[in-house]
């Protein structure tokens, strides 16, 4: 029995516990269906602990003790409606408690005169009011609160007892003293600061939702001076617990939608056999400018640099054996050329060791920098390639002689004054420049050999735009006109291609039905149809061409002379008889979209008008043209425009010359 008993709280302890674990799981397993109240409402009850400090002799205008008192303690009851308001999650709110409120206390007993005990007790309780500022620093359910004590008196009696002297025990006892203490203050303002903890007694799955408060406060004397005379004041120390309710507000299930499954776009694309391939032979000319970078006077890693081990197997007509490694077309390998340009200005210097060059520079920080961005070309030609230093003469200026950026000019400045931060290269040697363009000078072009790119072996595109969304895969069945059919798939991703023998096998072409089966992610089988003429591919006939350009300056539409010269005397002779003459105009980036379109409209037209004119002259009418402006597109732009050098060769015409039409 004795050890059942001393067993009982700790068995106690562990059914309650678990019994409020298995209350506790289910009720937090559920879904939430209502929010935290902002609004509490409930009851406060506690016990003040008081301490009463000071003295009081004179109890009321008709007694006064013949002793005095000082200190005394004791126990009052605090109970009170309450109203709180914090917002859940938050951490500033508002409190409010208004109700019974006793201070009473009994004080340290005291020895008269004649040796007799005297005991006072005081009963003083208000109606307390108490607004705070509720803080939870934590966000959590722990908080502070503080705020002002007003108080109304209601109670203010006294009960005083003597007894009698130890040394006269049968002396008769002197009747107890009751009544009110006089000069008792109606009003009391004070304040109060405390600390409390919510524990949820429901979970929010309960429109109304019930906490538990343990809370203690502590009233400092400050103000507690209940008589307005003698020193006595009050300190209380209260401790309690809350009951509160609140109602949450319910919070709305989005509604179950039944979801369909993704819409596919099912479509086939089966491309015609390409009759014809053109294959192009490409001249095109070279600019007589080195471009350096803004705030740098040394060549721009761009331009390849040879060692002066390499220059011996230096040959300019190598380059056109060089195959970039992302090679794509005319402008990667023309790009390679002019990145070369200082490589063959200094093999034509070194088979032509009479010839001298002058280096002109240009930078907008004037001419000492744009002198030594010229002396670091001629620095590589003397330490590289061996020429000697008084053929090549250098010097600096502000802008180029013929300048990109105009007086007065205020949009994309830094892109005209990075085209005009260059190095030019002139001479008077006809062989030296016979590959720049070079103002009024004469103008050669090297040539090289651009096979255009064929088109794939007429592979039949199956497109299944959204699959990925709404099929864990897709397969594809070909049926042709005798109902034989043919299987192909699983697919996952949204495109799939088959070469058209695959399909045929032997065959030159046929009609075919092609059924999309995709199975979605909620199991159903989705069915999509389409026909298509399917064609097996064969080697395309070849016609040949050339291909030659022109370039433009700065934000012009006219050829100069040079230019003009040269497409009369030698592009309009390589047109055969019958020929066509596909013309494309461009430009570079500076400046907005249209009127760059219209700009390289211009360009294109000034080519066609120059060829169109020499051509009457000759009294020929058998050349037709196409004459297309592409603006600064890139997606047919000839180069791209990261560099000055890039958007200088897209200041282009680009001329193609076929014997046939397409």
């Amino acid at each position: 029995m004795t050890w059942y008993l001393n067993n009982l709280p700790i068995k106690s302890l562990i059914i309650l516990a678990l019994v409020w674990l298995n209350i506790q799981t289910p009720v937090q397993a559920q879904e939430i269906q209502y929010t935290k109240p902002s609004w509490w409402f409930g009851v406060a009850g506690g016990a003040n602990f008081n301490f009463y400090r000071g003295s009081t002799h004179m109890l009321n205008a008709g007694f006064t003790p013949p002793a005095i008192f000082h200190d005394g303690d004791g126990i009052g009851l605090f109970i009170a409606p309450l109203l709180e308001y914090h917002r859940p999650d938050t951490r500033l709110g508002f409190m409010l408690q208004a109700g019974y409120d006793n201070r009473q206390a009994k004080f340290d007993q005291v020895k008269t005169a004649c040796d007799c005990p005297a005991d006072l007790k005081t009963n003083i309780s208000y109606i307390s009011v108490e607004p705070s500022i509720r803080f939870a620093p934590f966000k959590s359910n722990f908080y502070l609160y503080g705020g002002p004590r007003l108080a109304f008196n209601m109670d203010k009696s006294f009960t005083y007892k003597l007894g009698i002297n130890p040394a006269y025990p049968n002396q008769a006892a002197t009747p107890d003293v009751k009544g009110d203490l006089s000069d008792v203050k109606s009003t009391i303002f004070s304040m109060q600061i405390g600390a409390g903890f919510d524990i949820p007694l429901s979970s929010q799955n309960n429109h109304t939702q019930f906490v538990l408060s343990p809370f203690v406060s502590f009233h400092p004397y400050f103000g507690q001076n209940p008589r307005s005379i003698e020193t006595l004041n009050i300190t209380t120390v209260r401790a309690g617990v809350a009951l509160k309710f609140g109602r949450g507000h319910l919070i709305a299930k989005p509604e179950e939608v039944l979801v369909p499954d993704p819409e596919v776009q099912f479509s086939v694309n089966a491309p015609a056999n390409v009759p014809v391939q053109r294959r192009v032979r490409e001249v095109f000319p070279l600019r007589n400018y080195v471009y350096f970078n803004i705030g740098s006077t040394e060549i721009p890693n761009r331009y390849v640099m040879l060692k002066k081990e390499e220059v011996k197997d230096f040959r300019e007509d190598q380059l056109e054996m060089v195959t970039p490694i992302n090679q794509s077309g005319r402008s990667e390998r023309q790009m390679i050329v002019y990145y070369n340009v200082i490589n063959i200005l200094g093999d034509r210097m070194i088979k032509n060791p009479s010839t001298t060059i002058v280096l002109v520079g240009s930078s907008e920080k004037g001419p000492k920098e744009a002198k030594e961005m010229a002396e670091s070309v001629k620095f590589y030609l003397v330490n590289t390639f061996g020429i000697t230093a008084t053929r090549i003469r250098t010097k600096g200026q502000f802008k180029p002689n013929i300048p990109s950026e105009q007086p007065g000019g205020v949009r994309e400045l830094d892109l005209l004054r990075e085209g005009d931060r260059r190095v030019s290269i002139e001479s008077s040697s006809p062989v030296l420049l016979a590959e720049f363009q070079s103002g009024p000078g004469k103008s050669n072009a090297s040539e090289t050999a651009a096979l255009q790119e064929a088109p794939l072996e007429s592979y039949v595109t199956f497109n299944t735009k959204g699959a990925n969304e709404a099929f864990t895969s897709w397969s594809i069945q070909i049926a042709d006109e005798k109902g034989m059919v043919q299987s192909f798939g699983p697919y996952t991703q949204e495109s799939a291609s088959l070469s058209g023998q695959s399909i045929l096998g032997t065959r030159p072409e046929g009609d075919f039905k092609i059924t999309m089966i995709g199975q979605t992610k909620s199991g159903k089988v989705v069915r999509k149809e389409t026909t298509a003429h399917i064609v097996l591919w064969a080697p395309a006939k070849i016609d040949e061409g050339i291909r030659y350009s022109v370039i433009y300056e700065f934000n012009d539409s006219k050829a100069i002379l040079i230019y003009q010269k040269y497409l009369t005397d030698v592009v309009v002779p390589k047109i055969p008889a019958n020929g066509t003459v596909i013309i494309h105009g461009h430009a570079d980036i500076i400046g907005n979209d249209a009127y760059n379109l219209k700009l390289s409209i211009a360009r294109a037209n000034d080519v066609k008008k120059i060829i169109g004119s020499a051509l009457a002259k000759s009294g020929r009418t058998d050349v037709k043209f196409e004459v297309t402006g592409y603006g600064e597109d890139p997606n047919f732009s000839p180069f791209k425009n990261e560099f000055p050098e890039e958007r200088s060769y897209n200041r282009t015409v680009i001329i193609d010359i076929f014997n046939t039409g397409i």
